[in-house]
């Protein structure tokens, strides 16, 4: 699933987020959208680079509550949700990007 942005820089910059990964590695993601589906919590992100791609990956990521009530990001695996859920980011903001197959 890829993405080519249609915003200045300018638009990106309060949409970015840094998350740290299992290997305590920062990485920075654009937040693309915030979906509700079935009760649940998606966020559609793809990683930032100072130098805009021509194309970027999207990845979706579900807002969970840990054990200590502590919020994170948990990469979402099951393929038919992340389908679905793509498509309903396509729907979304069409005139904000442009989809590559």
């Amino acid at each position: 699933m890829s993405t080519e942005s249609k915003l200045g820089n300018e638009d990106v910059n309060d949409r970015l987020i840094e998350l740290t990964d299992e290997t305590g590695e920062k990485i920075v993601f654009e937040h693309l959208d915030t979906i509700e589906h079935a009760g649940r919590t998606f966020f559609m992100l793809t990683e930032y680079y100072e130098e805009e791609p021509e194309e970027s990956d999207v990845y979706v990521m579900e807002l969970v509550n840990g054990e200590d009530s502590a919020e994170s990001l948990e990469l979402v695996e099951d393929n038919g949700l992340v389908n679905t859920l793509f498509e309903l980011f396509k729907s979304r903001a069409e005139d904000e990007f442009e989809f590559l197959d």
